[in-house]
């Protein structure tokens, strides 16, 4: 067995894990996303099927990758090189690890133009710059945003600065100190919005719309939705939890810190959508407008409600926030890597990871105006980041480590690390397998449109009859029984 690592960079305690891991899940897209899938797709209804898909798809492989990072002690490239060694396995699984840290910088490189936009809105917030007095006027409002490189780019160099700031200072001074005072601020900030929401006028029917039970609308698209948001939104298979589950403690229990992340993200998205449907729904506007939500339907909403304006200030702070903690967390890897494996002082590691992001990002900003026209394959360099991250990158790195975990990797290992009773190690090894995997590759063919396949309605039962076929194969298999019982 291998010598356990002497970690270089320790949580000061669990929680600055949960905060951290937590902040990288609750990004953007996961203050308006996931709220309105849940009232798209029955509410109620929508969330246990959630949930359930969290806790097949989400919460395995998330043990997985924090269980690589604590066992390995380093960057997701490190990590996984050492842990397949100690497996007897070969080095070239750390590509796993390349991918992953890649997948975060690319994410991140794209991501920073769009959180720049949450910085460009709370500063009109305070400044005045979001009158209007129609859709169309807010519409043009965000086309001038993003038609001017100079002022898009001030707002997303801004966010890098300020990325590169915290990630420099180290894990405990940086990372950890910003989290434990941005995460907080979050729920609180979003506790205020639910407390102005409620006597918005619309707060009936945004709890009606976030959970009312009613499970007719949960049709295929439904259940693949919520498939495919209980993979990503945990931020799986882009480095971050990796890297963040090799500064975890020994000593903290993996299982019960992955579920408190789970549960909190969840929470963290319900309470967005108790704060932003109600006055969406007081204005008679539509809680589908995607994206545009946030910086269209919802400034032209705040304007036309007393104190709007204050409450729009406190909403762009706390989304600038999410923002914020999520590309801390997409970019920690290839700062661990450089450190860690490299010698480079944090510092220099930080900063020179900055330059670079910043010259990718400032491409991908150019999409939005002097580079429109600028396209492959009738897409623009944003788009392709945002199309290879979340389509191939993302999902074959989750299955890749799912099969290594399952498949190739000693027992011992995960047993020693997830420190979960006999039954709860067989079924999350069973779950790691064969149901993530299964999850996984659901996702992966619908997130190419290759879902149509003549199955309809009817790839649920497909999915029932595999894992029914799985189920009768575990059992049967005296190989499995005995690799257990080792």
């Amino acid at each position: 067995m291998m010598a356990r690592r002497k970690p270089k960079n320790l949580w000061l305690g669990r929680w600055g894990f949960i905060l951290a891991a937590t902040g990288s899940a609750v990004g953007l897209g996961n203050i308006w996303k996931f709220p309105y899938m849940t009232g798209e797709y029955g509410g109620g209804a929508f969330v246990l099927v959630y949930l359930a898909c969290i806790l097949a798809v989400g919460v395995p492989i998330m043990m997985v990758e924090i269980g690589l990072g604590r066992r390995g002690r380093g960057s997701p490239i490190d990590a996984i090189r050492r842990v397949a060694l100690e497996s007897g396995r070969s080095s070239a699984w750390s590509l796993l690890g390349w991918m992953a840290m890649l997948c975060g910088f690319m994410i991140l490189s794209f991501y920073v133009v769009v959180a720049g936009w949450s910085f460009s809105y709370l500063w009109k917030a305070l400044t005045g710059g979001l009158a209007g007095n129609d859709v169309s006027d807010m519409v043009a409002i965000f086309e001038a945003n993003n038609a001017n490189p100079l002022v898009l780019g001030f707002w997303s160099t801004l966010m890098t600065l300020v990325t590169m700031l915290i990630v420099g200072k180290g894990v405990q001074k940086g990372i950890e100190r910003s989290v434990s005072w941005m995460m907080p601020g979050m729920v609180i900030m979003l506790a205020i919005m639910i407390g102005y929401a409620m006597f918005s006028g619309g707060f009936g029917a945004g709890v009606a719309f976030l959970f009312s039970f009613e499970v007719g609308k949960l049709s295929s698209e439904g259940l693949l939705a919520a498939l495919g948001h209980a993979f990503f939104t945990l931020s799986l298979a882009s480095g971050a939890i990796l890297t963040y589950g090799s500064y975890l403690p020994d000593n903290s229990s993996i299982a019960r810190t992955t579920f408190m992340v789970a549960i909190a993200d969840t929470l963290v998205a319900l309470m967005a959508g108790l704060a932003i449907f109600p006055v969406i729904f007081a204005n008679g506007m539509d809680p589908a407008a995607g994206p545009g939500l946030l910086f269209m339907s919802l400034p032209l909403a705040f304007q036309a409600m007393p104190l709007g304006m204050l409450f729009a200030t406190i909403f762009f702070i706390m989304l600038s926030m999410a923002a914020l903690t999520s590309a801390i967390s997409m970019i920690e890897a290839t700062v661990a890597w450089l450190n860690e494996s490299k010698g480079i002082p944090r510092v220099k590691a930080a900063w020179g990871t900055g330059i670079l992001l910043w010259l990718i990002s400032t491409m991908a900003m150019l999409s939005f105006n002097v580079g429109a026209d600028w396209t492959l394959a009738g897409k623009h360099f944003f788009d392709w980041l945002d199309f290879l991250t979340s389509r191939f990158m993302m999902p074959l790195g989750g299955l890749g480590m799912a099969l290594l975990a399952g498949f190739l990797l000693r027992n011992e290992i995960f047993k020693s690390e997830l420190g979960l009773s006999s039954v709860q190690h067989v079924l999350w090894l069973f779950m790691i397998r064969y149901v993530s995997p299964l999850g996984i590759v659901l996702v992966f063919i619908d997130s190419l449109g290759l879902m149509t396949l003549n199955m309809g309605t009817q790839w649920p039962w497909l999915l029932a009859v595999l894992v029914a076929i799985t189920v009768i194969g575990e059992v049967a298999s005296p190989r499995l029984k005995q690799q257990l019982a080792g």
